[in-house]
């Protein structure tokens, strides 16, 4: 395809090894960050949290969390996207009030969206909770990805961490948040032998079913 966007796409990759001495601008890791808070959610809630680590001390403590892998350290930013750990009424009720505030609305008018929310989560096991939320986190990272594709920067989305340990590292028990998905964003390292690897994907045929 000739598409520019597609393009994108096929340029980016999993980077396995960053250059340490390339840095986002901070217009660039904003526009990161935009395209994550601008991702779609399961009734518009957004539970969620971007934290940008920055500190290098700390990078270092996740590193050793991440099975020695050179992304945590050497990458630009490094983004652990987190999915809040208890949504209840308070947390509803913070969102009808946002959409009350930016529509123009009153709040008493979201009572039935609201209790159809709050019924919604009462009918799901914490299991069933846990893995809706960060199923919802990984919504945000591809918007976050495509994003850094058609803006010339790397990322590396990343399971391959203890998520016990960064929350303990991060504390994000205190701010109850749980770790799911990580992603290392910079530019690549002009050495890294996987940028020059063909992209292996399976034929449209194989992958897209009309019926």
């Amino acid at each position: 395809m000739n598409n520019e966007y597609i393009k994108k796409l096929e340029w980016r990759y999993a980077v396995k090894k960053f250059d340490p001495a390339k840095k986002l601008s901070e217009a660039q890791l904003s526009l990161v960050l935009e395209a994550g808070r601008l991702a779609p959610s399961s009734r518009g809630l957004q539970a969620w949290k971007i934290l940008v680590v920055k500190n290098p001390e700390l990078r270092a403590q996740l590193r050793n969390a991440s099975w020695n892998q050179s992304q945590i350290t050497d990458a630009s930013h490094l983004l652990v996207l987190c999915a809040k750990k208890d949504i209840g009424e308070e947390f509803v009720g913070h969102y009808m009030e946002t959409i009350a505030h930016e529509r123009g609305v009153a709040p008493e008018t979201l009572d039935e969206f609201r209790k159809s929310i709050l019924h919604g989560l009462s009918a799901q096991s914490e299991e069933e909770k846990k893995e809706w939320m960060a199923r919802q986190v990984y919504i945000m990272l591809g918007f976050i990805l495509s994003a850094c594709a058609e803006n010339d920067i790397d990322a590396c989305p990343m399971e391959g961490f203890d998520s016990k340990k960064f929350d303990e590292i991060l504390g994000l028990s205190r701010e109850g948040l749980e770790s799911c998905v990580i992603c290392p964003i910079g530019f690549r390292s002009d050495d890294d032998s996987f940028a020059s690897l063909k992209k292996v994907r399976f034929p449209k045929e194989e992958i897209v079913k009309e019926i």
